[in-house]
């Protein structure tokens, strides 16, 4: 297995050889380069790091942690927390940069060093290849013994990240009380088991169920939340009779819901009912990637907005919604970005949206759901060999669909109608993403399986 190396971050195994997966090795030839860079930034020496739930976590954290200070470097560290929280963190502590150690919604195995710049955004494409490069080289210089850095242990900051989302204006706290929510929480053996339940008690919410509350790192599902993974929190919001579910990636950074009934809100509308909520309130433009359903231009037109796709990415998303001045952003996957709270995918924020917006609504989540467009994405991947020619295979496609238009900005994205399918290889997994939306299901799924059909045919 090789390590990926993307704006996504730089994720691998643990375990196994040097340079195919990330060991220990590894770990500290790409904390040594990100710290050898940050420093000739010359802003400061203040490095914020923090992790999730995951079982390696402790492991990559000391290794971070000490070759950042070998480096001369000041290294606050948050501990357990959650991506936001630590994006965050980095503007509080007025921070040079930040590392999350997450592989976001990776199985247990898996781990990454996610790397902010001093805005706590994620660095740029270019900054990414200049520190991949001086980690190939190992182009680093460890500071002298009378120079080392500093370590102070603060978890203090994810009582901070709370306190600013409730002093965000648009959400609204009594209102949220006021209708006694009961909510079951899926927190999937990582931080969103501390976080979310105390985001929720903030905002009022007396009576909350949380599910794989244990912070093991041991998933008791696959972390990523899809509707497949999430059948225990449906059984759970029914028998609890519990106004909706709430479910959350390792990292916190990605939220979906799950309706009275058991049925899912979709995690695609996730972004679709915070932006509505959002534009009803402050006029604006809107930015998600191009793997999102459509359903977010129509309530931005409906609102009077004008919406704006981007490549697959959230610093793709970031730099997108900065270009149009967009007000409400994210992505498919249930990210949602608040610009003027902090560039990043934040589902803290996104709960606290969301929950005034239903609360303020006076419907229950599934009539909620009722309100918006129903498209269907239908999800699909396909496992990647090393060695696969993906090039020449999208090449070929694109050959083939010619007659169609095709955006290939970000791999494929190919029109039929109404009807769109979108290929391209993922920044986090050794795979090829198919994503089809239509007002179908069947026709989705269809459409879908005709490419991967293509697809196979290539490889």
């Amino acid at each position: 297995m090789a390590l990926i190396k993307s704006i996504s971050g730089i994720r691998g195994t643990i375990g196994g050889k040097t340079n195919d997966n990330l060991t220990p090795v590894d770990i500290v030839k790409f904390a040594a380069a990100y710290g050898s860079w940050i420093l000739q930034q010359g802003s400061n020496s203040k490095i914020v790091i923090g992790r999730d739930g995951r079982i390696s976590g402790e492991m990559v954290s000391n290794l971070v942690v000490n070759t950042l200070i070998g480096l001369g470097l000041d290294v606050v560290d948050l501990g357990l927390s959650t991506t936001p929280t630590v994006e965050m963190a980095v503007t509080f502590e007025e921070a040079a940069g930040g590392i999350i150690l997450t592989a976001s919604h990776n199985p247990k195995e898996w781990n990454a060093l996610k790397l902010l710049n001093n805005k706590g955004e994620f660095i740029s494409g270019d900054e990414g290849k200049l520190i991949l490069a001086a980690a190939e080289n190992e182009d680093f210089n460890f500071a002298k013994v009378d120079k080392l850095g500093t370590y102070r242990k603060d978890e203090s900051l994810l009582q901070k990240h709370i306190d600013a989302v409730l002093a965000y204006e648009l959400v609204d706290a009594a209102a949220i009380k006021k209708q006694n929510f009961k909510i079951v929480v899926d927190a999937v053996n990582s931080t969103g088991a501390t976080a979310v339940p105390a985001l929720l008690k903030a905002l009022g919410v007396k009576d909350v169920v949380v599910l794989n509350a244990e912070v093991n790192g041991n998933f008791a599902h696959n972390p990523e939340p899809l509707p497949e993974h999430l059948t225990e929190l449906s059984s759970a919001v029914v028998s609890q009779n519990a106004s909706l579910g709430i479910a959350v990636d390792p990292d916190v950074d990605r939220l979906c819901f799950v309706c009275e009934d058991g049925s899912m809100f979709g995690e695609e509308y996730t972004l679709v009912a915070v932006a509505d909520y959002v534009l009803s309130k402050r006029k604006g433009n809107t930015v998600s990637n191009m793997s999102s359903t459509k359903a977010l231009k129509d309530v931005t037109l409906n609102r009077g907005g004008e919406y704006f796709p981007s490549m697959v990415g959230e610093v793709n998303v970031v730099n997108k919604m900065k270009a149009v001045n967009a007000v409400i952003g994210g992505e498919g996957n249930g990210g949602i970005i608040v610009p003027d709270l902090h560039y990043g995918r934040d589902a803290l924020i996104g709960i606290a949206l969301f929950l005034t917006h239903l609360a303020k609504s006076k419907k229950t989540i599934r009539q909620l759901r009722s309100t918006y467009p129903d498209y269907f994405i239908s999800k699909n991947k396909i496992e990647l060999t090393n060695g696969t020619d993906v090039k020449t295979i999208f090449e070929n496609i694109k050959d083939l669909y010619k007659n169609q238009p095709i955006n290939d900005e970000d791999g494929l994205k190919i029109e039929f109608d109404n009807d769109w399918v979108h290929l391209r290889t993922s920044n986090t997994e050794p795979i090829i993403r198919i994503y089809a939306e239509s007002n179908f299901e069947t026709t989705a799924d269809n459409i879908a399986k005709r490419l991967m059909q293509d697809i196979g045919k290539m490889m």
